[in-house]
């Protein structure tokens, strides 16, 4: 009889993966061998990975997903562990955010990350390594996971995209004076394409704006609806039907108040071209 060596899930910071692949594997009746000529790997690479001596590539998690039908979970499990650097919970976020029919964010202080630019981007990170949060290896990991999360514009039929955002986000000055021109005139020319819309929440709504923190919202295929936040520490998303349409209720109410669309890209326009005033 062969000895089949089982793993501990709490063993390493792989073995939940490889704990899961090796059941959808057997729920599927493939053996290693089977499951390697489907995916295109050696037999001793499934091996490897199945006893957590070696992390998947994310095209073997995808393509493992895709033949043992387990709706997406081992590429789910692969970003939340490779993504180390990210906030807890929100890689897990964004794989909802790939695949839904409408995204909806507030943000406060920071460009959204669907809108934001690499030198943005890079700028935000930048700040995050002078005081010591993230290593460089972990900074420019996440610009790249951002960067992946912006194909959603390039999808056949992309979502809507509808972001409301703070005035803070427009006048902080993340990265100076040349990379928030480029910025903000990446914001205006996103406005043009027609499942995007762009709204400016100003500092005269005061105490009548409704959150202070940021807000996401997905519809997802089938109207289901999931809202993210954030917390210092870490992200979470919330399914509670009441609660997710309490928050929807509230996003609702922020587009009415905020400026319009023509009148927010004006106000884009207008901080740009303040930042174009600027000295170098």
């Amino acid at each position: 009889m062969v000895n089949i060596k089982e793993i501990d899930p709490q063993s390493s910071l792989w073995a939940p993966f490889g704990v899961q692949l090796r059941r959808s594997r057997r729920a599927m009746g493939l053996k290693q061998e089977q499951l390697a000529r489907k995916i295109g790997v050696h037999p001793s690479y499934v091996s490897f990975v199945e006893l957590a001596q070696r992390p998947p590539s994310e095209m073997f998690a995808t393509k493992a997903d895709e033949i043992l039908q387990t709706g997406g979970t081992l590429l789910l499990m692969y970003w939340q562990l490779k993504h180390t650097a990210l906030v807890p919970g929100f890689p897990e976020y964004a794989n909802y955010e790939a695949g839904a029919e409408k995204i909806k964010l507030f943000e406060i202080n920071v460009i959204p990350g669907l809108l934001q630019t690499r030198p943005y981007a890079t700028a935000w990170e930048q700040g995050n390594l002078r005081r010591g949060t993230v290593t460089p290896k972990q900074a420019a990991e996440r610009i790249e996971f951002l960067l992946a999360r912006q194909n959603v514009h390039n999808r056949a039929s992309p979502p809507l995209l509808h972001a409301v955002m703070d005035e803070s986000c427009l006048r902080r000055p993340i990265g100076g004076r040349d990379i928030m021109i480029e910025q903000l005139l990446h914001i205006e020319q996103l406005a043009e394409q027609p499942n995007i819309i762009i709204q400016v929440a100003p500092y005269s709504l005061g105490e009548d704006r409704p959150f202070t923190r940021l807000v996401h919202l997905l519809t997802m295929p089938g109207r289901k609806m999931l809202a993210y936040g954030e917390t210092e520490q870490r992200g979470y998303i919330d399914r509670d039907a009441e609660a997710v349409v309490a928050l929807a209720d509230d996003y609702d109410r922020l587009v009415v108040e905020a400026m319009s669309q023509a009148d927010s890209v004006a106000m884009i326009r207008s901080v740009r071209r303040d930042f174009e005033w600027m000295s170098t």
